[in-house]
């Protein structure tokens, strides 16, 4: 009974599972694990993924568009007549290309070797990917890339090219993003533009697939590439700065060029195993010389002209500038080519370069590509300039070259070594203008306003200006003289500076000089300048540049037209679209009359003045008319000449790169002459066409005058100095001749005076004497009062003009009569030259002294009255007594009334071998030109020579002795520049 409950109470166990319910159990729960893990790993990716692209921005349609298409497209700069100076800056060469002119060729090499499951995926290829993993994973012989081409597209374009994962995972999105939103078409096109193709010939870096043909092969149709090099072309993406036969400087890299062409065979290898060749030309492609038909070495155009390079970058830069300003400002009036910017402009400016950079523009400039060649001749071999100095450094010039009827810049020399100074001393260097500025800014306003013609009268005598520091200024000329009345012409022939100084400060005047100076282009006048009494001889504030000193001269020679100078003719933009185009638009500053008359005046500065050394240097007056004006600063620290043709102007500077460094010896000096001549010598020989005007044409209105050489009036009956010029008819003189005057005087230290009363007879002159705007007795008082003021200055004879004996006195004679006789002259002695007798002595010490008599006694007999001197002429009598003749002879001292001593000493009495006396020669009088006819000698005069009396015939004391010493002569030579 106890054994039956046990059993009724023990539990009942449930029968066992079988093996497949557990089976099913376990891939149950293996199947939850998994979609566990699934979602967890897919969580995990998401959440990775969404770190890495967390911050980057989702990209429009309007966006990828526009940044796909955007490239930095290479600029070009071209000579005149279209030939390439080269390529804008920049490192790389990219030159865009349309799908349509891609040929197929092409595309199947890139494809074959980069992508050539590109028609069939999107964005990414998973079998190119793992064959790429598994060839690297076995580092096999033949490797391909995993990218897509559309995969390397997005990473040119959005990302950088670092290799890292979160990159790689960027990529992918961004290849799918873009497959997209672009057609095959657009993305292959979009990639060929962009790629690298490492360096080419010139040494740029080629990007794109157009600017790698032109610059590894020289091929500017995609079209004329064979299998052979679209192969090669094609293989470079992948590492071209290892596949790359070009280095840095476009030099043949052989090494480089090996690692290429076993590429290129790699490219061939797979166009035939897509059938994309036959083996026929697989074959012909692998046995095509690749080496010999890449493009030969070039230099970038910054190496070969580095200077002309920048200065187009330069203006066109500015160009755009301002074109950019006329969009945003529509009302503005300012000018493109020649604007400048300052202050906040210059961001602008800087980003109108860049532009001007990466645009593709096309700039086209009016230099001639055989005058700049031509200039640089020149300046480019040292055995024209002088050897460098270790304390002043290299000889430097510049020269600019303009179209008078245009002013468009043919040619320049912008320095002599762009890797020394890169600054262009053409354009932007600003420096004094010396003589130069004297055409401009006192001859052109005065003749066009009439005020004077080449034969007036100018008076070329001190004036005395304000000093701050000194007290008182008084200029000089460059000859270290003063030589009085002279003509315009010869003035400015002899770059006189008194006369200009009185043209810029007294009759045109200061404010009108500079408003005409600005009408010719000079943009450097300061406020300052308005109050600098020198600033026509080159005292300005900052001074002027080559170009536009050039450009207001070439107005000259384009018969007073002005034309802004310019380089830039026109920019055209990466689409073809002339976006800017220049416009000649002259404007009559001064007359065509006046235009003349100053060319003319220039013209002798050659033929009489002080360019002797362009003259002995041109070589082709036959041919070309030139006419130019010196110029130099004080010390010498800058020397310039500016000339011209009929048909263009060129100007010359030379100099160091400091001012205070000054040339030295007469080479230097005259150095911008000679370099002009240089120049003007080898354009005319490489470029003749430029040379078409054989001269300078008369207008209408011109005619030839004969006038006083006193006043430059009508002569009369006393005018006894004439001369004959060309006259603007518009302002020929009308009236006579006001500047003389019949007068009774006497000269004390070169100064004419009123005689005191019982003042001797035969110390006085009556002759015809000078009436000037400033008598010397004034300028006497003037000076004098000017030397109290000043610490350092020159004795009062030095500033006295050459002519001052000829003045109409206006004053008593100073001396006074002390009411005894003087003392008499000392060491009176004879001597005898070429066969005639001296007599000198020693003067009087008495101050009132009025002049001294020679006493001549022949063979014994009585003493007779031979000649004069008035005291401070001379201490020597020179009568003409031949040395044949037994002559005593003494002298006597004579004060201003009449008191007389007798010699301290006789001298003479030899009685030398008789010589016979050779025959005194007969002079000719002086008559006075009749209006319209020819000068007294019966011969036509060069315009601007002064006819004058000869020697002995003008002054005759009315004692009736003959005075002696030789007659007055003009104004002699100056050598200012």
């Amino acid at each position: 009974m106890v054994e039956e409950k046990k059993k009724k109470t023990a539990k009942q166990r449930p029968p066992r599972r079988s093996w497949l319910r557990r089976f099913g159990s376990v891939v149950k729960w293996v199947f939850i694990l998994g979609i566990l893990g699934l979602l967890f790993a897919g969580g995990a990716v998401a959440g990775y993924v969404t770190s890495i692209v967390k911050d980057d921005p989702v990209r429009s349609e309007e966006l990828i568009q526009q940044q796909v298409s955007q490239n930095a497209i290479t600029g070009f700069a071209y000579f005149r007549d279209g030939q390439p100076i080269g390529q804008l800056r920049t490192e790389e060469d990219r030159r865009l290309i349309e799908f349509n002119d891609i040929p197929q060729l092409v595309i199947d090499a890139v494809l074959a070797i980069e992508d050539n499951n590109f028609y069939e995926h999107v964005g990414i290829d998973v079998s190119g990917t793992l064959r790429a993993v598994k060839q690297k994973l076995l580092n096999e012989s033949v490797q391909t890339g995993g990218s897509t081409l559309t995969q390397q597209l997005a990473r040119r374009v959005f990302l950088n090219l670092d290799r890292t994962e979160d990159r790689k995972v960027k990529e992918i999105l961004l290849s799918l993003r873009l497959e997209r939103f672009l057609s095959k078409q657009e993305i292959l096109t979009a990639y060929l533009n962009k790629v690298p193709f490492g360096n080419g010939s010139n040494g740029y870096n080629v990007y794109g697939i157009k600017a790698a043909a032109k610059g590894i092969f020289g091929l500017d149709d995609l079209d004329q590439l064979n299998v052979a090099q679209a192969a090669y072309l094609a293989g470079l993406p992948q590492l071209p700065s290892k596949y790359s036969a070009f280095n840095g400087v476009g030099e043949f890299n052989e090494t480089a060029f090996g690692r290429a062409m076993e590429r290129q065979k790699l490219v061939l290898r797979r166009m035939l195993e897509e059938n994309k060749i036959t083996t026929k030309q697989y074959n012909e492609a692998l046995q095509f010389d690749i080496q010999a038909s890449l493009a030969p070495h070039t230099k970038k155009a910054y190496a070969t002209f580095p200077y002309l390079m920048l200065e187009t970058e330069r203006k066109a830069a500015e160009i755009l500038l301002s074109i950019n300003e006329d969009k945003n400002n529509p009302e503005s009036t300012e000018g493109a080519e020649g604007s400048t910017a300052s202050g906040n402009d210059t961001v602008l400016l800087e980003e109108a370069r860049q532009q001007l950079m990466t645009g593709g523009y096309r700039v086209y400039t009016t230099i001639d590509k055989k005058v700049y060649s031509a200039m640089h001749s020149i300046s480019e071999d040292s055995d024209n300039f002088t050897k460098d100095s270790d304390t002043r450094g290299k000889e430097q010039t510049a020269g600019m070259l303009i179209d008078n009827k245009t002013g468009a810049i043919l040619g320049m020399i912008e320095g002599r070594d762009f890797n020394i100074e890169q600054m262009n001393y053409a354009t932007q260097m600003i420096r004094q203008p010396g003589s130069t500025m004297k055409p401009i800014a006192a001859y052109l306003p005065a003749l066009d306003s009439g005020l004077i013609q080449p034969a007036s009268i100018l008076d070329d005598a001190p004036i005395i200006l304000k000093d701050g520091t000194k007290g008182f200024h008084i200029p000089k000329n460059a000859n270290n003289r003063y030589q009085g009345l002279v003509t315009a012409r010869y003035a400015l022939n002899k770059s006189l500076n008194l006369p200009a100084l009185k043209l810029f400060n007294d009759k045109v005047g200061i404010e009108e000089s500079w408003a005409f100076t600005k009408k010719l282009g000079i943009t450097t006048i300061q406020d300052d300048d308005y109050h600098a009494q020198t600033g026509v001889i080159g005292g300005l504030r900052y001074g002027v540049s080559v170009e536009e000193l050039t450009n207001a001269y070439s107005s000259i020679g384009n018969n007073g037209a002005f034309n802004d100078a310019y380089m830039i003719e026109k920019i055209v933009d990466s689409q073809g679209k002339i976006i800017y185009q220049h416009k000649v638009n002259p404007e009559q500053v001064f007359s065509e009359q006046t235009a003349y008359l100053m060319t003319d005046m220039l013209r002798t500065v050659i033929t009489e003045g002080t360019a002797s050394t362009v003259k002995s240097t041109y070589k082709h007056f036959k041919e070309v008319p030139i006419v130019g004006k010196t110029g130099s600063t004080q010390n010498y620290g800058d020397v310039w000449f500016m000339g011209y043709t009929p048909d263009v102007t060129l100007g010359m500077w030379v100099g160091y790169k400091e001012q205070i460094n000054t040339l030295q010896g007469d080479t230097q000096k005259r150095q911008a002459q000679t370099l002009w001549a240089k120049v003007m010598n080898a354009v005319i020989d490489k470029q003749p066409d430029l040379f078409v005007t054989k001269e300078f044409a008369q207008p209408e209105g011109i005619v030839k005058k004969t006038v006083s050489a006193y006043s430059g009036k009508l002569p009369t009956d006393l005018t006894d100095k004439f001369t004959t010029d060309l006259f603007n008819a518009k302002y020929v003189p009308q009236d006579s001749d006001d500047g003389i005057s019949k007068a009774k005087y006497i000269t004390y230290n070169g100064v004419n005076y009123l005689p005191l009363e019982g003042t001797p007879d035969d110390f006085l002159k009556e002759k015809i004497v000078v009436k000037r705007e400033k008598p010397i007795q004034d300028l006497i008082k003037e000076l004098q009062t000017a030397f109290e003021g000043m610490k350092e200055h020159e004795s009062l004879q030095y500033y006295l003009p050459a002519d001052a004996k000829t003045d109409f006195p206006t004053e008593v004679d100073p001396r006074v009569d002390d009411g005894t006789a003087p003392a008499p002259p000392g060491n009176v002695s004879v001597s005898y030259s070429t066969g005639k007798a001296v007599i000198s002595f020693t003067a009087s010490g008495s101050p009132d002294v009025v002049g001294y008599r020679l006493y001549r006694s022949l063979n014994g007999g009585a003493f007779q009255k031979q000649a004069v001197i008035s005291a401070g002429e001379s201490t020597v009598f020179k009568p003409g007594t031949p040395q044949n003749v037994n002559a005593t002879f003494y002298v006597t001292a004579v004060d201003v009334a009449g008191h007389e001593t007798a010699s301290g000493s006789i001298a003479g009495g030899a009685a030398p071998t008789p010589e016979p006396t050779p025959t005194p020669e007969t002079l000719p009088g002086a008559e006075a030109t009749p209006e319209g006819s020819l000068p007294p000698d019966g011969t036509a005069e060069d315009p601007g020579m002064i006819i004058i009396q000869p020697p002995g015939a003008e002054e005759v004391p009315t004692g009736g002795v003959n005075n002696a010493g030789g007659g007055n002569s003009n104004a002699g030579s100056g050598n200012a520049q």
